[in-house]
């Protein structure tokens, strides 16, 4: 057992450090780091939850710390500044830990990487929180765009644009969804063994609590335990990990066994392995991605989980005609680049990284890939278009002007019926498309649109 010589505080800030000055992904220094801390199950989870707490509340726990600090929290080295806010999201936001502990563990930080200076400001500025938190309290329903950004620890410009889209309560619903931890779920490789079977073994085994998803037949929610990428059952590629949402759009695009399928934008693999499952190993899967290293990923996926009808080819999408006749294949997934605001649970840090004007760019990408792809269909085949957002001109907005500009292309709503009825019941559903929020089942927010070649 290898021991722990760093705190779940010393590594939260480490990643908190990286996240602000070298702009890592929260979610991938968060696993990097965990797999080398050596610390217990207890403390990996104390790290995980002040890491994501404290970049999901980034905007709250600024608008605190400038407050407190003379010159403002940027006034302060950078290792401090992320200290202070690490601190104020556990006297703020975190009840099971007592005020007098997570003040004296940030001054002994402070005292271990800096001077008594920096450990009495660190000290001074947290007792005066504790002192005048009454001052720091925002309104149940705020007046104010600000307020409401403040309260729902989101930036001005989303709160705005979701409300315009979906109405002030089901924003609030979603965006407070954002701020609690993500679930862990994981895809039964049908292959090998039905979802009641691994439920079973999962249970003899005892590697915690997991229970049937509602939104997939081969989904499974693990409620409580490790990480299953470190179970047997993954090893013998009896599982794979995939969000619920996600599991929906292979499904939606129901390949048959036999099939020569297309997926443009394949890697990792997920959806790719998922495809494959769905068409019990037999047909063709063409999995594209522009990225050769990412390929590998696809490749060793499906080499675990015992598939062998994926072929990787390096392409540019945007470029498909070129390595592909026109109309040769019976299905394509286009699960495309796009903002990825349906899974700020999952990376917060994206909500501080994303502006409202970055979305264009991505639109245009979006609409030279569904016009490169859309040749490559057979009459008769279905395209079904996907995005982990819930902006509408990367999805609603995207699909319809599709539509609109190829006649030869219809939506395709024949899909509905055929969704479990808690997801008929939750999600936004529209001519030939749906829009899951991630308030809906606490999973990713996704689109997916079924489009049907008619010509």
């Amino acid at each position: 057992m290898m021991k722990k010589t760093v705190s779940a505080r010393d590594v939260a800030l480490d990643v908190l450090l990286q996240v602000e000055q070298h702009q890592a992904y929260s979610n991938l220094a968060l696993n990097q780091a965990l797999y080398h801390s050596g610390l217990d199950d207890r403390d990996k989870r104390l790290a995980t939850e002040l890491i994501y707490g404290t970049v999901a509340r980034l905007n709250t726990l600024d608008w605190i710390g400038n407050l407190l600090v003379k010159n403002g929290l940027r006034s302060l080295q950078p290792w401090v500044r992320q200290l202070v806010r690490m601190s104020l999201y556990q006297l703020r936001y975190l009840d099971k830990i007592p005020e007098r502990a997570a003040v004296h563990e940030a001054v002994q930080i402070a005292k271990r990487r800096g001077h008594r200076g920096i450990s009495s400001l660190v000290n001074g500025v947290l007792r005066s929180y504790l002192r005048r938190q009454d001052e720091f309290r925002l309104p149940d329903r705020p007046a104010t765009l600000k307020e409401k950004a403040l309260r729902l620890s989101h930036p001005e410009w989303m709160v705005k644009r979701m409300e315009e889209v979906y109405g002030a309560a089901e924003t609030e619903q979603a965006l407070l969804s954002n701020l609690t931890p993500p679930k862990v779920s994981v895809r039964v490789n049908q292959l090998k063994l039905k979802r009641e079977v691994f439920l079973e073994q999962w249970k003899q085994l005892g590697l915690g609590e997991a229970v049937a998803s509602p939104l997939a037949p081969e989904g499974v929610v693990i409620q409580r335990g490790g990480n299953p990428a470190f179970s047997p059952l993954f090893r013998e590629g009896l599982c794979t990990i995939q969000d619920e949402s996600s599991m929906l759009v292979s499904r939606i695009l129901h390949p048959q066994p036999g099939m020569r399928v297309l997926d443009a934008c394949a890697a990792p693999g997920g959806k790719t392995t998922h495809l494959a499952e769905l068409m019990q190993n037999q047909g063709t899967i063409v999995a594209c991605d522009i990225h050769a290293h990412k390929l590998e990923l696809i490749r060793s996926n499906a080499d675990r989980l015992g598939i062998g009808i994926i072929a990787e080819q390096q392409t540019d999408a945007r470029e498909a005609s070129a390595s592909f006749a026109t109309a040769s294949f019976d299905a394509i997934l286009l699960d495309a680049p796009c903002s990825g605001l349906g899974v700020i649970r999952r990376k917060p840090d994206i909500k501080w990284s994303k502006e409202a004007q970055a979305i264009e760019p991505l639109v245009k990408l979006q609409r030279e890939l569904l016009e490169e792809v859309a040749s490559l269909l057979k009459p008769g085949g279905v395209l079904v278009y996907s995005t982990c957002t819930w902006e509408p001109r990367e999805n609603r907005e995207q699909v319809e002007s599709f539509v609109k500009r190829h006649p030869e292309f219809k939506l395709d709503s024949t899909f509905i019926q055929n969704l479990a009825p808690a997801v008929r019941e939750r999600v936004v559903i529209g001519d030939g498309w749906i829009q899951l929020l991630p308030h809906h089942f606490g999973s990713d927010g996704f689109f997916i649109a079924r489009m049907r070649k008619i010509k």
